[in-house]
C-alpha cells in the first residue's frame, strides 16, 4: 500500500492529489491544508468521481492535523502564496520560506522515511532550504521545477512541429525561473529526429523563449499561477519514485560537483526510483550551454542568499 501526503489544498495541490488518485499512482492520498474545510472539500469532490472513473485510490482531507500523514512514502509540498501577474518566483521567498520550514518539520515528525518533493516557489531555493533544515540524505529531497519546464518545452515544440506532444522529446535544465531555465534545443526531437532538422533556427529560438516565460504567460492570462500542468508534473515525479520506474526527469537536485557546481539545488536530468534521486545524469554540454548553466546557478545562489 502506497501513501502520499500533499501539503496545500490550493489549485496545484488539489490537482496533484486528483492525478495521483485518478491515475492510481498512490493507494492513499492525504490532502492537508491550514484552511478549515478546504482539504476536506477538495478530497470529497475528488472521491465523488471514484465511481465515474472506476477509481480505487482513496483521498482523505484534513485540516492541519499532521498525525493523519503518518507513514507517508512521499510528501509533496505545494503550500505557500502563488504568483500574481508581474511577480517573479523569487519575490515569494520571505513568506514561503517560513511556510516550507514549518511544513517540513511537521511532516518529518510523522514520516521520517519519506521522500520529499518541493513544488513551492522559488522552487530551487525552497528545495535547498529543505536540505538545510531536514538533515535528510540528498537523494530524498527533490524539486519539481524541471519536470514542469520540460513539459512546457515539449508543448511548445509540439505546436511548432504540428505533432502530438507525447511524441516529443525535450528537456530543460537550470533554475526554475523565467530567466534562468535552459531549454536544451540540441536534445529536442520528434520520434528520434532532431528538432534542428525539422525546424529553422529562428523558430527553435522562439520555442525556447516561449518556454522560459511559459509560467509568466499563464499567470498573466489566469491572474494567478498555473495549476493543471504543475500539479500533473508533481504527480509524474511521485509516480517515478513510488513505482520505481527509473525514468529520467529533470528535477532540482543538490549537486556535489556535478556540472561543476556544489552546495546548490538546480534543475538537472535525474534518474528517479524508490530511493528518490537515484543518480544525476551529466550531459556533455557545449561551451555555450555550460556558460548559460553557470549564469543560471549564479542567479539561484543569489536567491539562496536571501534565506534567513
Amino acid at each position: 500500500m502506497s501513501k502520499v501526503t500533499v501539503v496545500g489544498a490550493g489549485n496545484v495541490g488539489a490537482t496533484c492529489a486528483n492525478v495521483l488518485a485518478t491515475q492510481g499512482i498512490a493507494d492513499e492520498v492525504v490532502l492537508i491544508d491550514i484552511k478549515e474545510g478546504l482539504s476536506e472539500g477538495k478530497a470529497m469532490d475528488i472521491m465523488q468521481t471514484a465511481n465515474i472513473l472506476h477509481m480505487s485510490s482513496v483521498v482523505k482531507g484534513v485540516t492541519n492535523d499532521y498525525a493523519m500523514t503518518e507513514g507517508s512514502d512521499m510528501v509533496v509540498i505545494t503550500s505557500g502564496i502563488p504568483r500574481k501577474p508581474g511577480m517573479t518566483r523569487e519575490e515569494l521567498i520571505g513568506v514561503n520560506a517560513g511556510i516550507v520550514k514549518m511544513v517540513t518539520e511537521n511532516v518529518l515528525k510523522h514520516s521520517p522515511n519519506a521522500v520529499i518533493l518541493c513544488v513551492s516557489n522559488p522552487m530551487d531555493t525552497m528545495t535547498y532550504l529543505i536540505h538545510k533544515i531536514s538533515g535528510l540524505p540528498k537523494n530524498r529531497i527533490i524539486g519539481m521545477g524541471g519536470a514542469l519546464d520540460s513539459a512546457r518545452f515539449k508543448y511548445f515544440l509540439s505546436l511548432a512541429l504540428n505533432a502530438p506532444a507525447n511524441e516529443i522529446e525535450g528537456i530543460v535544465i537550470g533554475g526554475h525561473g523565467d530567466t534562468t531555465m535552459i531549454p536544451l534545443v540540441r536534445y529536442a526531437a520528434h520520434r528520434g529526429i532532431p528538432a534542428s532538422e525539422l525546424l529553422p533556427e529562428e523558430q527553435l529560438k522562439k520555442v525556447a523563449a516561449d518556454t522560459m516565460v511559459g509560467g509568466a504567460t499563464l499567470t498573466k492570462l489566469l491572474g494567478t499561477s498555473a495549476w493543471m500542468a504543475p500539479g500533473a508534473a508533481a504527480a509524474q515525479v511521485v509516480k517515478a519514485v513510488i513505482h520505481n520506474t527509473g525514468e529520467m526527469i529533470s528535477c532540482s537536485a543538490l549537486l556535489e560537483g556535478e556540472y561543476g557546481q556544489k552546495d546548490i539545488c538546480i534543475g538537472v536530468p535525474c534518474i528517479l526510483g524508490k530511493n528518490g534521486i537515484e543518480r544525476v545524469v551529466e550531459f556533455n554540454l557545449t561551451d555555450d550551454e555550460r556558460a548559460l548553466f553557470e549564469a543560471s546557478a549564479a542567479a539561484v545562489r543569489k536567491t539562496n542568499g536571501a534565506l534567513a
